[in-house]
């Protein structure tokens, strides 16, 4: 059984099958295109290109990116007020698979072990649910690329300087611009997608090398409403940072992704969303990977997972 406040969970999925139910996890989608080869050659350097050029072009290579997606095995950390829950991804050529195997860093129990899998087991038996859950996917896949393509259009830029990419942040060596934002007032969204976008303001940071955003991190410095305030609206000082990087097969993928809103759902429901989710451990699987394959690929990476965490906790107790 999964702990902790399990609609939350299934609130904030990560990328490319990133859930979209609400606006506060859509604003996470901004960069959250798939992982795939690098495209294209460098970028203009600031002094020849204006940074809306820049941010209009590497844009273009993210929405490219994305229908050349690489599908990976990778380990999630996400801690939300309710405590910490580990789990095992893999991407299959027909959904994402993800198994919980820790909850506060402790190894999940056997009984837990075969709720997960148990769960998972009905996934992939049951036709129906695999539609939905496929069709949820393209749906979200589509809302993120929305939301990418505005990001020239919905707000203005300026070079702010530049930092070193890291392990976790772009490409390991390159130079990485940093851009501030704020809401173009020309701006129209076509849709309440887009409109989260009218009330973001924050920093940018672009890996020009390798034409990626390696962050995106904003702020709502006021309410913003969506669906003509008719669906809800997300509070001011509501704040989302996501981040890419390059990864072991050479690859992007998300980081890290933190969220933290507050607001209302169709005028009634509280939303109230605050995690902090960690990527690690990404390892390129065969594109055309089965769902059973994948099941299979988590069952035999759980024991390896459990006896991992196992063997780090009694080194801790010994120390």
């Amino acid at each position: 059984m999964i702990k902790g406040n399990d609609k939350e969970n299934q609130m904030t999925r990560r990328n490319p099958n990133f859930r979209l139910h609400t606006a506060g996890t859509l604003v996470a989608s901004v960069i959250l295109a798939a992982a795939n080869p690098l495209f294209g050659k460098p970028a203009d350097t600031p002094e020849n290109l204006p940074p809306a050029e820049l941010v209009r072009s590497t844009v273009a290579h993210e929405v490219a990116a994305a229908e050349h997606t690489v599908k990976h095995r990778f380990r999630s950390r996400r801690e939300t007020v309710h405590g910490s829950q580990t789990k095992i991804y893999v991407e299959t050529r027909d959904a994402m698979l993800g198994m919980v195997v820790a909850y506060n860093d402790q190894p999940a129990s056997p009984a837990q072990m075969q709720a997960e899998k148990s769960r998972l087991q009905r996934l992939i038996k049951d036709p129906d649910q695999l539609h939905r859950r496929q069709k949820q996917e393209k749906e979200d896949t589509e809302h993120t690329l929305r939301i990418v393509r505005a990001l020239p259009d919905a707000f203005l830029f300026e070079y702010e300087g530049t930092q070193d990419g890291t392990g976790d942040v772009g490409r390991i060596g390159d130079k990485l611009l940093r851009l501030k934002f704020r809401p173009n007032p020309a701006y129209a969204p076509p849709s309440h997608v887009e409109q989260v976008l009218t009330g973001m303001q924050g920093e940018l940071l672009i890996d020009a090398q390798c034409h990626r955003i390696a962050r995106i991190d904003g702020t709502l410095f006021k309410e913003v409403g969506f669906g003509w305030d008719i669906l809800g609206h997300l509070d001011k000082g509501g704040h989302f940072m996501v981040q890419q990087a390059e990864v072991a097969d050479g690859t992007w993928d998300v980081t890290r992704m933190v969220l933290n809103f507050t607001g209302k759902i169709l005028l009634l429901k509280s939303l109230n969303i605050k995690t902090d989710e960690v990527f690690s451990d990404f390892w390129r699987v065969p594109e055309s990977m089965t769902i059973a394959q994948g099941l299979e690929l988590l069952e035999s990476q759980e024991v390896r997972s459990a006896q991992a965490q196992n063997d780090k906790t009694e080194t801790a107790q010994r120390r």
